[in-house]
């Protein structure tokens, strides 16, 4: 017999399809994101050939503390005002986002792309393992099998391709680390108690402007930047500042899609698009050289 329901009362059933739905659209909205910044990085990287990537990144950093900053004077968010607090609360996301950003960098183009897919997919079971040791998680079996099934399927693919690069393997091993890492201690960041969604974007974005300021200064990058010729050009602002724009909802839509998800479902949607970047980043690279 069952239950009557009370007036007013939702239906139970209506419960699990209204809670996955946040789940659908933020991993949707990441996957987006992942996807319109690929193509508008790929028009600015190897269409115009803009040789600063690095430069790019500071670009996108700027254009978050930016919105954020006028949203917040605005009301239209909140996020805890700068005290000596904030340092504690949010390390150590900064100093791994520094070793995310140059190890990615630094990959690039040591190894052939098949095999550096292969080994970026090696993020998906890093992420598995750090949210069982920093968070506590456990997950079924099939959740293990699934992961450890996408490992192997694309060890199968790259068969054809077993060129060993020491270098290459370490940097890109390493990336892997940090990317797996990033997403697990956003995730424990984002605590509403603490920094909220918008504090962990914001103050990491903060944190971390000045360093790669002067990492894209002292390696040439930003020399570059300058000296670019396309800086004239209407149509190359407007890419570079929608590829600044994206890079903000990247980043949002990132930390989203860890809240109402795990860091393992942000690693997987994530790993769609490896292969695609180090397409992109590797042209680039290689028309820049080649002009």
């Amino acid at each position: 017999m069952k239950a009557a329901q009370k007036p007013g009362q939702e239906p139970v059933a209506s419960l699990p399809a209204r809670s996955s739905l946040p789940k659908l659209l933020s991993a949707l909205f990441y996957g987006t994101c992942s996807f319109l910044i690929v193509l508008v990085n790929k028009t600015v990287l190897t269409v115009y050939r803009f040789p600063s990537p690095m430069f790019l990144g500071v670009g996108q950093m700027v254009t978050t503390i930016l919105i954020l900053y006028v949203s917040k004077l605005n009301k239209i968010i909140h996020f805890p005002d700068l005290d000596k607090s904030i340092p504690t609360k949010l390390f150590p996301l900064p100093l791994i986002y520094i070793g995310n950003h140059i190890s990615g960098l630094s990959s690039i183009g040591k190894l052939s792309l098949p095999m550096f897919t292969v080994l970026r997919k090696f993020t998906i079971p890093l992420t598995l393992l750090l949210e069982i040791i920093i968070l506590g998680k456990r997950f079924p079996l099939g959740i293990i099998i699934s992961v450890f099934a996408i490992i192997v399927g694309a060890l199968i693919a790259a068969g054809s391709d077993l060129a060993f690069s020491m270098e290459g393997y370490v940097s890109v091993l390493l990336n892997d680390v940090f990317t797996a890492a990033n997403g697990v201690y956003t995730k424990q960041k984002i605590d509403p108690q603490e920094l909220g969604r918008y504090g962990v974007i914001f103050y990491n974005a903060c944190f971390m402007v000045i360093p790669t300021v002067l990492i894209s200064f002292f390696t040439g990058d930003f020399q570059q930047a300058t000296n670019f010729q396309q800086w004239t050009n209407v149509l190359f602002i407007f890419q570079f500042l929608l590829s600044c724009v994206l890079g903000f909802l990247l980043m949002c839509s990132t930390v989203l899609c860890s809240h109402y998800n795990s860091a393992l479902t942000t690693a997987v949607v994530g790993a769609i698009k490896h292969g695609r970047r180090a397409e992109i980043f590797i042209l680039g690279n290689t028309r820049t050289e080649q002009s």
